[in-house]
């Protein structure tokens, strides 16, 4: 890893104080990777709002420049900027600004901003250039998207109305990544696009997520994993084996940087990180 390339890390909220206690020993773990920002993630409809904020004020409390995710469905404008000037206010520079998802019992009522560039649009025109914005980017396409050209349509969208870098869906595919980075830039897109990487620690718990926010996991790695059963061990060391070549790869060929979705664990993505620092790069 050049002194050019970054790691991020994300967390979500804790639920309860056990899961509380956890997430503390995992980011005290994970701040020896010095991660250039944490980002904090929020709730469907803003349903972990209160925790995403708290959360935040905990990271910055262990010396974390973090920052929170903020979605505008089912949100008014009023809302949204009540929340970035708390967030201005208690020194949080940096956003990553998403549609999100309609909370359940919300029917068809979207709010005041439908898609994530109007939520950029909105932040730049509050905040001016306080926030530093991240958006989302899909190398496989968003499982909603009509056609992956609509989709890198509406990347670019969020790009021209002032972000100012995207992490992506995570993915295992790290030609999808390149594919998708070098039609971006086609486009005239030339802000950074982190990888988005998911630690492989469990399963049900990857297959699960992969078909709700489409990313494909190949037939070898659901075909390996089904070999180990309930293994954790080895489904954690196969996890390691394949971030740390997926990530070498990422890193050779000029990826910004990695942002990895950690799922308040530290063991995996702390090893991960150990072994690209300390092996040469693998040849390709």
């Amino acid at each position: 890893m050049n002194p050019t390339q970054s790691v991020s890390l994300e967390f979500f909220p804790p639920r309860d104080i056990a899961a509380q206690e956890k997430l503390v020993r995992s980011a005290k773990q994970l701040l020896a990777l010095q991660p250039s920002y944490v980002s904090v993630t929020f709730g469907a409809g803003g349903s972990t709002r209160s925790g995403t904020a708290d959360t935040v004020r905990m990271m910055q409390n262990l010396g974390c420049d973090a920052a929170p995710h903020l979605s505008c469905i089912g949100s008014s404008r009023a809302v949204l900027a009540e929340i970035l000037d708390a967030y201005k206010a208690s020194g949080v520079r940096r956003i990553v600004a998403l549609r999100g998802d309609m909370p359940s019992g919300m029917g068809g009522d979207a709010g005041e901003l439908r898609y994530a560039s109007d939520l950029v649009r909105f932040i730049r025109e509050h905040s001016g250039d306080w926030f530093h914005i991240e958006v989302a980017a899909y190398p496989e396409m968003h499982p909603q998207a009509q056609s992956t050209e609509q989709d890198l349509d509406h990347f670019a969208a969020k790009v021209q109305a002032g972000a100012d870098g995207a992490i992506t869906q995570y993915f295992f595919n790290v030609d999808a990544y390149f594919d998708f980075v070098a039609r971006a830039q086609a486009k005239g897109v030339n802000v950074p696009i982190v990888p988005g990487v998911m630690p492989i620690t469990n399963h049900s718990q990857l297959l699960r997520f992969s078909n709700m926010c489409g990313a494909e996991v190949p037939r070898w790695i659901r075909l390996r994993l089904a070999d180990f059963g309930d293994d954790r061990a080895s489904i954690r060391a196969f996890g390691v084996d394949v971030g740390v070549q997926m990530c070498q790869r990422l890193l050779d060929e000029g990826a910004p940087g990695l942002h990895f979705y950690t799922l308040n664990n530290a063991e995996v993505t702390m090893e991960i990180n150990r072994q690209l620092r300390l092996e040469p790069a693998a040849s390709h």
